[in-house]
């Protein structure tokens, strides 16, 4: 079977692209310099120092093989060529939540790039599927855990 594409946008595969880099070069050495450091202090069995060291490798490693992961499968978005007709990746979309009287901006992206705290949701999110597809004026209902709301499409443009 093969694995889901991961779609990012190019700014969120500089990202990816720059993070990995770092880990591989940078913490990698760093990690490497305080294992050492650790081993010098002499009996590992007893050294938090080491263990500590030892996990942080071990995380470390982990993420950059997720990274190169996601790298294998990723599919880009061109922010430039995107649709600014409807909702997608790619696309900040200006909602009127009608719950809270209020304007909401959306950025859409890929899974690997949603950060809810920049507004940055994934188009596989209960709101991101819910806005995808929809024009300015349209009105989308988005079905999530802690209830049903109710948005209005004001505006969509490409992602900044």
């Amino acid at each position: 079977m093969a694995e889901k594409k991961q779609v990012v946008t190019y700014t969120g595969l500089k990202k990816i692209e720059e993070e990995l880099q770092d880990l591989k070069v940078n913490k990698r050495r760093e990690i490497a310099a305080k294992i050492k450091e650790a081993r010098e202090q002499g009996d590992l069995s007893e050294n938090a120092e080491y263990d500590a060291a030892k996990d942080e490798q071990r995380d470390i490693e982990a993420r950059i093989e997720q990274l190169e992961a996601i790298l294998k499968n990723v599919e880009v978005v061109d922010e430039d060529e995107v649709d600014t007709e409807v909702v997608g990746i790619g696309r900040t979309v200006t909602v009127y939540d009608y719950e809270f009287d209020e304007e909401i901006v959306f950025h859409i992206v890929g899974s690997t790039e949603a950060d809810i705290m920049k507004n940055k949701i994934s188009d596989e999110s209960p709101v991101g599927m819910a806005l995808k597809g929809a024009r300015v004026g349209e009105e989308v209902i988005v079905e999530a855990p802690d209830g049903e709301f109710k948005y209005r499409i004001l505006d969509i443009k490409r992602a900044i």
